[in-house]
């Protein structure tokens, strides 16, 4: 298909090499939420070969680790991601060819994120442009701080959106208005975004890495598998009929309901107590 929290807080960095290759991405968990964060500020975090994979190795991880019942995807620095590293494109000894950057590099990024069972937070500290910006829109959350802003730069270079941005954006903004941000490459600002649908929500840049993480943490808290099966629910959505949604529908409530986080739910529904969910 396409697509117990202990009061003890605990935190694990999974990444331990210093190489080149992995400290492209950092990845920690603390206390139920994996942050991954985007580090080549000094390019405003765009991707080249060693970034895209050590970021699929970040999802693999968060995918496998129990502890990680949601992720949190920020940038390092000043933006978020500007998308492709244009130097490892126009340097004939590092550019694999589109084919291998789409196929080998945002593809399968796009992929992870979309199949992970534990939601996944885009927190758009800055600029998110091009494939940046499709990456951001295809998670579970995106929360974007006021200043921060969503460029597909695409056409500007004579490309066309990648990363999945022509399936997403015309389903969160429309047709026309998605057909208007791909072609004329113009800047939304991440306001404009939360007025037109296109993001969760613009928060004032103060309270930003706050937000990102109560909300991240608002949702290690839920049921994990109830808020997995609502993506997958959500994922074959925009391809099934109503009839194959409400047999999905019933086939994942069953499911979800013979969790121990169900009756956890109903017993201090009953009880009149706030539930302790353990992800299970």
């Amino acid at each position: 298909m396409f697509f117990t929290l202990s009061r003890k807080r605990k935190t694990q960095y999974l990444y331990k090499k210093t190489d080149f290759y992995m400290s492209t991405i950092l990845l920690q968990v603390d206390n139920g939420v994996a942050t991954i964060t985007l580090n080549r500020p000094q390019v405003f975090n765009s991707f080249n070969r060693e970034m895209a994979f050590a970021m699929q190795d970040a999802l693999d991880q968060c995918a496998s680790n129990v502890e990680v019942r949601a992720v949190i995807i920020v940038g390092e620095g000043k933006a978020f991601c500007a998308g492709q590293d244009i130097q490892e494109i126009t340097d004939p000894e590092l550019n694999p060819g589109f084919k291998a950057i789409l196929d080998d590099h945002y593809n399968p990024i796009v992929l992870k994120i979309r199949n992970l069972e534990k939601p996944v937070v885009a927190a758009v500290n800055g600029v998110a442009a091009g494939a940046g910006a499709n990456i951001a829109l295809c998670c579970d959350v995106v929360i974007a701080t006021e200043s921060a802003a969503f460029i597909q730069a695409f056409s500007k270079i004579g490309l066309i959106p990648d990363s999945a941005g022509t399936f997403f954006l015309p389903r969160l903004i429309g047709f026309g208005k998605a057909s208007a941000a791909m072609m004329l490459a113009d800047k939304i600002t991440a306001p404009e975004a939360d007025q037109m649908g296109m993001i969760y929500k613009a928060i004032p840049d103060a309270d930003f890495l706050a937000t990102a993480q109560k909300t991240a943490q608002k949702l290690a808290a839920l049921p994990t598998v109830a808020l997995a099966n609502t993506k997958k629910a959500l994922n074959q959505s925009f391809y099934n009929t109503v009839e194959e949604q409400l047999t999905l529908e019933s086939k994942l409530q069953i499911e979800s309901a013979s969790t121990e986080d169900y009756a956890e739910g109903v017993a201090s529904f009953m009880e009149k107590r706030k539930p302790v969910f353990k992800g299970k």
